[in-house]
């Protein structure tokens, strides 16, 4: 029952045209406390890179998946990874916090948006093509489920703070996606 019940889950899913998103459960083994409900729809959705190495595989993802999950937990004291999705150069999305929990990857902006990380470091180069799909096609999902809103906003995360993050490279591939707008403004 429970098996039919996650493939009409998933079947709902697909007809909303949303790609597959690799669960948390499947690369991380820790338990989180995070309890802070994201308020959806969103009005942003922030793009951001990680600067670790970049992943390839579903293997080396999972392992840096681990590795940023343990820094952000560890060194910044967070309750679990601070992106709700991450992306690795394999073209998979992993889940983050997901869609409800609120992230740590934006101070000041973590209640109104979405984080979307890259795996790897994109001053100087771009994610795959498959990646940036990815993203593209995670962005549409959360619109179709309304989890954020139809006329949203694109950020990079340098629009947001101060930081060089998502890196110059992604940074000016990003300019050219529906519904950027450059300059550090407050949420509505």
């Amino acid at each position: 029952m429970i098996r039919l019940i996650l493939l009409l889950a998933a079947a709902c899913i697909m007809a909303n045209g949303c790609p597959n998103i690799i669960s948390k459960s499947t690369w991380s083994t820790r338990k989180t406390n995070c309890k802070a409900a994201l308020k959806t729809p969103v009005p942003w959705v922030v793009i951001h890179h990680t600067v670790t190495p970049t992943c390839t595989s579903r293997a080396a993802c999972t392992t840096q998946l681990r590795n940023i999950q343990d820094y952000h937990t560890r060194t910044n004291k967070w309750c679990d990874v601070g992106y709700n999705f991450l992306i690795g150069n394999d073209g998979n999305i992993y889940e983050g916090r997901g869609w409800t929990k609120m992230g740590a990857h934006a101070k000041g902006s973590n209640h109104k948006s979405i984080g979307i990380a890259f795996i790897g470091d994109f001053q100087k180069r771009l994610p795959s093509q498959a990646s940036i799909n990815a993203a593209k096609r995670l962005i549409q999902c959360g619109v179709a489920l309304k989890k954020i809103r139809k006329n949203y906003t694109l950020k990079g995360h340098l629009n947001v703070g101060n930081t060089a993050c998502p890196g110059n490279a992604l940074y000016n591939n990003i300019k050219k996606w529906p519904r950027f707008k450059a300059g550090k403004e407050s949420l509505p």
